[in-house]
């Protein structure tokens, strides 16, 4: 007898997972020895990097500290410069150039640093295609940096078997291997994408089409780039040279509502996100979003999302995983 799998409805977040068609490129899967650290400079194209082994520390330029453990991924969406090392006190090169003399061949694995504790990565590029709507592309959803973290989502019950399988293709060095490398990063990044379009649509912040003024398109921009910066309507519309009253307008007149309560929906989407994808503390995330306190987060949180953060994320680890959703299109 055939069983007949249950199909979901529809709805604006599988539409826009439907549209949304990541690709993306390996550039290198790297063996680094401590000391070891490579800089990659700011530039427009979306990168991440994969642990596949051992433990790492991702340095934005703004100095934000990332620690990296096995199974996690970080994503740059916007391609901030950063630099990734063993620890904090290690030098750093830039990799390009670490690249052009430590590896002759490009689909061979990079080796690299001294004698001490190893880390494989797996380092990458992305890119979202096309059909992805416009105002979506343009304005992003995603804040500047994100990390998943495996051990917070439903990820964690298939992803040792598959970190097997990497671990024989890389050590194997066998054909195919960083195309393999490739498609298993688009299913990770689209599940983070899920899980911020999910917090985007609930949060109400899911617009349509691409905004005719630029200065607007800007402003909002910043909102979701910087949430936790103590914005004012004087001080947006200082940003993308416009006078206050001007500005708090012709936001309300495209975006529908003034630019603080669009602010405060932002904070909640990116807190959201933060609770399916990571193991942060509701403090952490507080800060992270924009809120003094966990209390007021608690509070914000459950008036939009008519459940407390804990409850959300609870949900969200028991809600089983639809690969047919978190695969991307092709």
């Amino acid at each position: 007898m055939v069983r007949r799998l249950n199909r979901q409805p529809d709805d604006a977040v599988s539409d826009l997972l439907r549209a949304v068609q990541v690709r993306s490129t390996v550039y290198c899967v790297s063996d680094l020895s401590a000391p070891w650290g490579f800089e990659v400079e700011d530039s427009t194209a979306a990168k991440f990097h994969l642990v596949l082994e051992g433990t790492c520390v991702l340095t934005l330029t703004s100095g934000e500290e990332i620690w990296l453990e096995c199974g996690d991924l970080v994503l740059l969406p916007a391609g901030t410069g950063h630099m990734v090392r063993d620890r904090l006190d290690s030098p750093v090169r830039y990799l390009d150039g670490i690249l052009a003399e430590f590896r002759a061949d490009e689909t061979a694995p990079l080796i690299y640093g001294g004698s001490g504790p190893s880390t494989r990565l797996v380092c990458g590029g992305f890119v979202l295609e096309d059909s992805l709507p416009s105002g979506l592309r343009r304005l992003g959803l995603l804040p500047p940096v994100l990390r998943l973290d495996v051990a917070a989502s439903r990820l964690s019950r298939w992803l040792e078997p598959i970190f097997d399988l990497l671990r024989d293709e890389v050590e194997e060095s066998r054909p195919g291997t960083n195309a393999i490398l490739a498609k298993l990063a688009d299913v990770f990044l689209s599940q983070v994408l899920r899980n911020f379009l999910v917090g985007a649509e609930a949060s109400g912040i899911m617009l349509p089409g691409v905004f005719s003024d630029p200065a607007v398109a800007r402003a909002v921009e910043l909102l979701h780039a910087f949430p936790a910066r103590s914005w004012t309507v004087a001080g947006l519309g200082a940003e993308v040279g416009m006078s206050r009253t001007l500005f708090g307008t012709r936001f309300r007149e495209l975006v529908g509502e003034a630019p603080i309560h669009y602010l405060a929906r932002v904070r909640l989407s990116q807190a959201a996100g933060y609770l399916t994808t990571t193991n942060a503390t509701l403090y952490a995330i507080a800060q992270q979003t924009g809120y003094d306190s966990e209390a007021s987060l608690s509070k914000a949180f459950k008036r939009t999302f008519g459940r407390s953060p804990g409850e959300y994320r609870r949900a969200s680890l028991a809600r089983p995983i639809r690969l047919a959703e978190a695969a991307p299109a092709r």
